[in-house]
């Protein structure tokens, strides 16, 4: 980790790994901002950036599932009567958490948001998923898809008739006691005390260095909040919340929240690959290296975040970074992150 910060792989960065709920590492190195400087500390709280797909959007959707509310199988053409008579009204809920819904990565909606008056953004941006056109059938090939987890948001807005951040906040981690997962809605009046926060980008358009403020460019459009992006937490909670899951998977005691057999459900990799809301190692060259049993789930976020949980063995690893500080443009994390992963593996699995 330290050589890593030398080496400009990032600025800063926080590690957590344990085994169980029992920490065998949990530090924090270089900085969180470059100018001035701020030492990064094991409360910085970062953009999670992509990572808001499995631990909020996708939470979301299994608690709608659990009480009815919702299911697996459901068309969004039956759930959102707009998208009745497109050629999206047959994609299934499962196929936008599979991220084989037909749907395409990735459209910089952003750059037309702008221009909407605040109070027609949120419109805007549906106009524009509404308009969306499949690049294949559903269900057929796997995309990793950010419009996916748009329209998954929508669909848990609609659903639950809250705002998504309420819901998610109000519904998962008030009651897992997680004050420090949340999302930061740019029009919030809600005052948080003082936070520490990991620089991001130095934003070209923005004219700033991002802090406090998503970086993703869609969900700052959309006003902080969405189903692919938007959420920020420290390392010690997003553990909480695995340790959680965890406990859940192996049906030992926790809060009640989840259920095993729907946890089973979204944990276990679909046909094309993924499981559902979360990535699974993809051998020879995953992120998470070499020593994840197949039975493991994680997820990668764009601003430098990333976790694994191999549930074979409960060992999670949390990668927390500000790589995109200040530019986008340093993307040597791509060949860290399965270095970290190997030598931390290495070194719990040689007494094994």
């Amino acid at each position: 980790m330290k050589r890593a910060v030398s080496e400009g792989v990032f600025p800063g960065a926080v590690l957590l790994v344990s085994k169980g709920a029992d920490l065998a590492i949990f530090d924090a190195y270089g900085v969180a901002r470059i100018n001035p400087e701020r030492r990064m500390t094991k409360e910085t709280v970062f953009d999670l950036a992509s990572l808001t797909k499995p631990l909020a959007t996708t939470l979301g959707a299994m608690i709608l599932i659990q009480r009815g509310e919702l299911s697996l199988n459901q068309d969004i053409g039956t759930i959102i009567s707009a998208f009745q008579g497109t050629d999206k009204e047959r994609v299934t809920v499962r196929q936008l958490l599979a991220h084989n819904s037909g749907l395409p990565d990735y459209r910089p909606y952003y750059k037309r948001l702008m221009t909407f008056p605040p109070e027609r953004k949120k419109e805007g941006l549906e106009g524009m998923l509404l308009s969306e056109r499949l690049i294949a059938a559903p269900g057929t090939q796997a995309v990793y898809s950010d419009i996916g987890f748009m329209i998954l948001g929508w669909v848990i807005e609609v659903v639950s008739k809250m705002p998504l951040n309420l819901f998610i906040e109000e519904t998962i981690y008030q009651p897992l006691g997680l004050q420090h997962l949340f999302f930061l809605p740019l029009d919030s009046k809600k005052t948080r005390p003082r936070i520490d926060f990991a620089a991001t980008e130095e934003c070209p358009w923005r004219k700033k260095v991002l802090e406090g403020e998503v970086h993703d460019d869609n969900a700052y459009a959309m006003g902080g909040v969405a189903g692919h992006s938007g959420l920020f937490g420290t390392a010690q909670d997003i553990h909480r919340l695995l340790v959680e899951l965890l406990n859940v998977y192996h049906e030992r005691p926790n809060r009640g929240l989840f259920h095993p057999e729907m946890l089973h459900t979204f944990l276990k990799p679909q046909p094309l690959g993924r499981a559902l809301g979360f990535d699974v190692p993809t051998q020879p060259d995953s992120s998470s290296g070499r020593y994840f049993s197949e039975q493991s789930v994680g997820h990668l976020g764009y601003t430098g975040t990333s976790f694994w949980i191999d549930l074979e063995r409960s060992i999670i690893v949390i990668l927390l970074t500000n790589r995109v500080h200040p530019t986008r443009d340093n993307d040597k994390i791509k060949g860290f992150r399965p270095v970290i992963h190997d030598a931390v593996m290495e070194e719990l699995l040689k007494d094994n």
